[in-house]
């Protein structure tokens, strides 16, 4: 049973890899290198296994690529003293609001769902990205649902596509990193070689 299961979940990985849109990838790298140009920061905002994402990503986006990058979940004191003061559902917002977040800056979301204020998913990335629209930023995203909030209002979304329902979250907070890794190797945007390739 477990070689049924490991052969379609690759199987499914090979289909995804093949239908997720490569142009997408490259817009998103043409807008962070001007973002770099105009010494702009980039904010990655995620929960759960996404928020580990951000995390290993903005370490990417800073050595790699030179790129000033922030994410909240780095600091725990802060993430969760609000989430104790202010709520869970304004912690990403808050945090966008002392950063000083503007224009020049782009908010960076890696979401399954991409957050519904209705269904009461991911809220805080919903009143995040309400925030940033009000400040001017860029909102940049690796989601794996179409009708999510970041998907709406996202400026260049990377949508993971769907080929097994019963695989979605798995599959997208995998491919997040597919689609990060794809862009700090970009070079257009990679500036520092990596330990293996460097080492002779």
């Amino acid at each position: 049973m477990s070689r049924t299961h490991s052969t379609q979940y690759l199987a499914e990985v090979c289909r995804i890899a093949e239908q997720i849109d490569a142009e997408t990838i490259e817009q998103i790298a043409e807008e962070l290198h001007e973002l770099r140009a105009r010494e702009g920061r980039l904010f990655l905002l995620g929960v759960g296994g996404s928020a580990a994402n951000c995390s290993h990503a903005v370490n990417d986006f800073r050595k790699l690529c030179g790129i000033e990058a922030y994410t909240p979940s780095d600091n725990v004191a802060e993430l969760t003293a609000r989430t104790n003061d202010e709520g869970w559902e304004t912690v990403f917002s808050a945090w966008l609001t002392v950063s000083r977040a503007s224009s020049s800056d782009a908010v960076f979301v890696m979401s399954v769902g991409g957050g519904d204020a209705e269904k009461n998913i991911s809220v805080n990335l919903v009143r995040a990205l309400e925030e940033a629209k009000r400040r001017g930023l860029k909102v940049f995203g690796i989601v794996g649902r179409q009708g999510g909030y970041t998907r709406q209002v996202g400026d260049t979304v990377v949508v993971i596509p769907t080929v097994n329902p019963a695989h979605v979250t798995p599959h997208t907070e995998a491919f997040q990193a597919v689609v990060w890794h794809c862009l700090v190797s970009h070079p257009m945007l990679q500036t520092s070689g990596t330990k293996w390739e460097t080492t002779r």
